[in-house]
C-alpha cells in the first residue's frame, strides 16, 4: 500500500461516525480515500446512508493523528493488510464489517493456509488443557495456524501447544502493538513472531478496553475455516466468538464436558441449540471440514507388522472385504459410533494401512 493510500486510510477510519461498512461504500464510489476527503458535498449526499452529520465530520479531519500512527508504523516495521489487497485473510475479507486495516507484527502467512481459531474461558481446568493439547496434537500433521487472542487460560494454551507442535500461531489483540496485554505474557511474544505473529485493527493509543475485546472477536471468528470451543461458562467472549461465527457460516466445535461443571456448561448450551458439532478429537474436526494432508506430512510407509486394537483389526477386515468404503458405512457396518471410527481410520491411516479417498472414502493400501 502506497504511504499517500495509508495516510488517508487511516485518517478516514479514524473519523468520527464512520465505522467499517461506511467506510468500505465510501472506498467502492469514490476508489481510494483520499478521493473521499475530496469530494464535494454534492457527490458525497449521492451515497445512501452518508448525510449531513457524516459529511461534516469528513470536512472537519486533520491528519495530524493519522501522521503520527504512520510514524509508529514505520518505526515499528510493522506490516499493514489492506482490505482490498491479495495479502488480507482471504476469509476475513468475506465479512461485511471486517477491519479496513489490520497491523500486524511477525511472520505472518495466510495464504493457501488452514486456519482454525480455539477460544475458551480463562479459567481453565486441567481438562481443558488435556483436550487442548489433544486435539492440536491430532490436527499438526496438517499443519494448520491456530488462532487464538492470547488471553489467560484457553487462548495461552493453544498458542502454547502450537508452538510446541511447531505450527504457526496467531494472536488477535485487543489493542495497538505499543502493548501486550496481560503483560506476564511477554515472555511469549519472541516464539509466537517467530513462526506467525500478532494482529490488530487497533491503534498505538488505543488501550485494551472492554469494548475492544468484542470487537476483536469478530476478527478471531472471520479469518478462520472454523473456531473451536474447549471450555466456557455460559456467557463470555469465547460464546460471542461462537455466535459470530455461525454468523460468518463458519463451522463451529464445541468439547463436551460433565453437565454440572461451569466452564462445561457453554460447551454444552452451543452443542444442545446445535450451534456447534460436538467433538472429542482432531479427527472429527479433519473430518467436519474435509481438510486434505498437506505437503508437510512425510509420507507414510506400510508396516508389514502393526498392533491392532480390536476396533481397528475389525475396521481393517472390514475394508480388506469390502473394498472401499464410506466412513457413514463403516461406522454401520462395524457397529461403532461416527466419532469412534473417524479417530480410528486417523490412526489407521498414520500406521500407513489404509488412506483417504475424495468423497471421504477409505481403502485399504
Amino acid at each position: 500500500m502506497k504511504e499517500e493510500d495509508l495516510l488517508y486510510t487511516l485518517a478516514l477510519i479514524n473519523t468520527e461516525n464512520i465505522g467499517d461498512i461506511t467506510a468500505k461504500k465510501l472506498i467502492s464510489h469514490f476508489g481510494n480515500a483520499k478521493k473521499i476527503f475530496e469530494a464535494t458535498k454534492k457527490d458525497l449526499l449521492r451515497i445512501d446512508g452518508i448525510g449531513e452529520t457524516i459529511i461534516k465530520k469528513l470536512k472537519t479531519v486533520q491528519l495530524n493523528e493519522a501522521e503520527k500512527e504512520m510514524r509508529f508504523i514505520e518505526k515499528e516495521q510493522l506490516k499493514i493488510f489492506y482490505y482490498l489487497d491479495d495479502n488480507y485473510p482471504k476469509h476475513l475479507s468475506q465479512c461485511v464489517d471486517s477491519p479496513i486495516i489490520l497491523f500486524g507484527s511477525g511472520n505472518l502467512d495466510f495464504q493457501n493456509r488452514k486456519l482454525i481459531s480455539i477460544v475458551g474461558t480463562r479459567n481453565m481446568t486441567s481438562y481443558g488443557k488435556d483436550v487442548c493439547k489433544k486435539i492440536i496434537e491430532d490436527l499438526s500433521v496438517l499443519d494448520p495456524v491456530i488462532v487464538s487472542g492470547f488471553a489467560y487460560g484457553v487462548d495461552i494454551m493453544a498458542h502454547q501447544t502450537a508452538i510446541d507442535f511447531q505450527l504457526d500461531t496467531i494472536g488477535v489483540l485487543a489493542h495497538g502493538l505499543n502493548q501486550i496485554y496481560p503483560k506476564s505474557h511477554k515472555k511469549y511474544m519472541a516464539k509466537v513472531e517467530e513462526k506467525g505473529g500478532f494482529l490488530t485493527e487497533f491503534w498505538s493509543t488505543s488501550s485494551p478496553d472492554k469494548e475492544n475485546f468484542v470487537k476483536r472477536n469478530r476478527i478471531v471468528a472471520g479469518m478462520t475455516e472454523a473456531t473451536l470451543v474447549i471450555e466456557s461458562a455460559e456467557k463470555g467472549g469465547s460464546i460471542i466468538t461462537a455466535y459470530l461465527a455461525n454468523d460468518y457460516n463458519r463451522e463451529v466445535f464445541a468439547v463436551p464436558g460433565r453437565v454440572q461443571d461451569k466452564y462445561s456448561s457453554g460447551c454444552l448450551q452451543l452443542i444442545k441449540t446445535q450451534r456447534a458439532h460436538l467433538v472429542t478429537s482432531g479427527a472429527e474436526i479433519i473430518y467436519h471440514l474435509n481438510w486434505e494432508q498437506s505437503k508437510k506430512k512425510p509420507a507414510i510407509q506400510p508396516q508389514l507388522f502393526v498392533d491392532l486394537s480390536e476396533d481397528e483389526d475389525m475396521i481393517i477386515k472390514f475394508l480388506q472385504t469390502n473394498g472401499k468404503q464410506l466412513m457413514d458405512e463403516i461406522a454401520v457396518n462395524c457397529e461403532l459410533p461416527i466419532f469412534k471410527v473417524s479417530s480410528i481410520l486417523l490412526d489407521l491411516e498414520l500406521k500407513g494401512l489404509i488412506r483417504p479417498l475424495p468423497g471421504k472414502w477409505f481403502e485399504v493400501i
